[in-house]
């Protein structure tokens, strides 16, 4: 049976832990906290007005919310960071809005993601802080978020990514003190990462892996706290003739899509939409190959990935991304949209858009065609991070295609952004989810030992995802008494 976390198991561990974080100051956030800032202690705001968003300090776990001030140092909270493209810019009559990762520590959500796998194991007695190292096998962000969130809760990180992902990925774990394991391969190649994993396990008695493809933790943080987000921007910006059609997430590790679960609990017609690289259209076809989104590693389906409640599949050619990257952060492609009547508000705000967020706005472009949404639909994407993660892209792209020009800005975002269509877009019916959800049966059970009667079980038993969704509520009184027990709150 799938196992829920909700009773500690071992005392002696979690009183190790108590102690060194009662020693370290470190206190740890819940999802209450992290969903609604307003809850934070004053004392804790107070000291958070000297800290930078990504300084190592412990009370940057605090910062681990949608809902941070969208500045670098001594913020506190307000809304979730969002924006919302028009027409001119998308081609489309619907309403896209993107929710905007950069304004986490480490400019991305995954570091919620993170905290979502490794605080449930502290707070149970399940990982000890002074002996075991916390393993982050990724295609990038999540190994950052795990590294900063283990560098913040006093924990030896081992961070494992594709050797092809960007060097800013890696010089930044390299400055944080993480042990840093690079496979070969580039974002798709997701088997590599866990055979290295596997070879750890074999030779290592203090390693525990936080796999985000098969840790619940992950997509119980964006079930509980990016949902009520997303939730809390589109009851912000909805008129009365408005209606919740869409949301749209790379697959990834399908955490950032679990919030469609929670969303679908309010909004029963919205559609989850679940977009991919053309490149590797695992979902579409069950496709394989390289690609260039860095971000939504792929050739398999997550364990944690509810295919039941996906709605459609849109598959997006990398090439686009790469072309709309450049328009996007380019000085004439800037001066291009501008002269397109684009406001120059927007056009300022485009480099919050990561890589992975311009592949899921080009889906949200496919789903208003394919489902002939108009201005009274809203579709609400995620950007995971933005285009200061991947200032190296920019570099490589200029000096293998020359420098941008005004007429390349009109080419690309003519043909890669106002000429997206719904072609590679398929609607799944209950048998296609089915056989999404079957082939995790090759990469969980064959290759990772999974049982197969809990693949079933993840399938046939209507009250589990449910029963994982609403995990935190039990984790938040397990925190409230690791946080007594530290003292650190009197």
């Amino acid at each position: 049976m799938i196992s829920i976390t909700d009773k500690i198991l071992n005392q002696s561990i979690l009183e190790k832990a108590v102690k060194r974080y009662r020693e370290k100051g470190i206190i740890l956030p819940t999802f209450a906290q992290m969903q609604n800032p307003a809850l934070v202690p004053e004392k804790i705001k107070e000291k958070l007005k000297s800290i930078g968003l990504w300084d190592l300090h412990p009370l940057n776990l605090f910062r681990i919310t949608w809902k941070n001030e969208p500045k670098a140092s001594g913020g506190l909270f307000g809304a979730p960071n969002y924006m919302e493209l028009p027409k001119s810019l998308t081609g489309v009559d619907a309403r896209i809005v993107v929710l905007i990762g950069k304004w986490f520590p480490t400019g991305s959500h995954k570091v919620g993601a993170a905290y979502g796998c490794l605080a449930p194991r502290i707070i149970t007695g399940q990982f000890d802080p002074t002996y075991h190292k916390a393993v982050w096998p990724s295609t990038g962000n999540y190994c950052r978020g795990g590294a900063f969130d283990s560098y913040l809760m006093d924990v030896t990180a081992v961070a494992i990514l594709p050797e092809e992902m960007s060097s800013e990925r890696f010089s930044w774990l390299k400055e944080i003190g993480a042990e840093v394991i690079a496979t070969p391969g580039c974002e798709s190649n997701v088997k590599e990462i866990y055979d290295k994993c596997w070879e750890i396990r074999r030779s290592s008695d203090n390693s525990i892996i936080f796999n985000q493809f098969d840790e619940f933790g992950n997509s119980c943080w964006h079930y509980d706290i990016t949902g009520h987000a997303i939730e809390e921007v589109y009851r912000t910006i909805a008129a009365s003739r408005n209606r919740f059609a869409a949301y749209i997430s790379a697959t990834g590790s399908a955490g950032t899509i679990a919030a469609g679960d929670y969303l679908r609990t309010l909004f029963p017609h919205l559609k989850v939409v679940a977009s991919e690289a053309l490149q590797c259209p695992t979902l579409l076809l069950n496709g394989f190959g390289g690609h260039r989104i860095e971000g939504i590693g792929d050739k398999h389906v997550p364990w944690i990935h509810n295919v039941k409640n996906t709605n459609a599949v849109t598959a997006i050619d990398d090439e686009y991304c790469m072309r709309l990257f450049r328009l996007f952060n380019e000085k004439e492609g800037l001066q291009y949209l501008i002269s397109q009547g684009i406001d120059e508000s927007i056009v300022s705000q485009l480099d919050l858009i990561g890589i992975s967020g311009i592949a899921n706005v080009l889906s949200a472009i496919k789903t208003a065609k394919h489902f002939d949404l108009n201005a009274d639909d809203v579709l609400i994407t995620i950007a995971t991070d933005s285009a200061e993660l991947y200032v190296s892209r920019l570099a490589e792209l200029t000096a293998e295609r020359g420098s941008y020009s005004l007429l390349q800005a009109a080419r690309d975002h003519e043909k890669c952004m106002l000429g997206t269509t719904d072609d590679h877009t398929k609607e799944l019916t209950y048998t296609d989810q089915k056989a999404i959800h079957n082939l995790k049966y090759f990469t969980w059970v064959e290759q990772q030992g999974k049982e197969v009667e809990d693949l079933r079980q993840l399938w046939d038993d209507h009250n589990i995802w449910p029963t994982i969704f609403n995990q935190p509520a039990r984790w938040d009184e397990l925190i409230h008494e690791f946080n007594e027990r530290t003292g650190l709150l009197k």
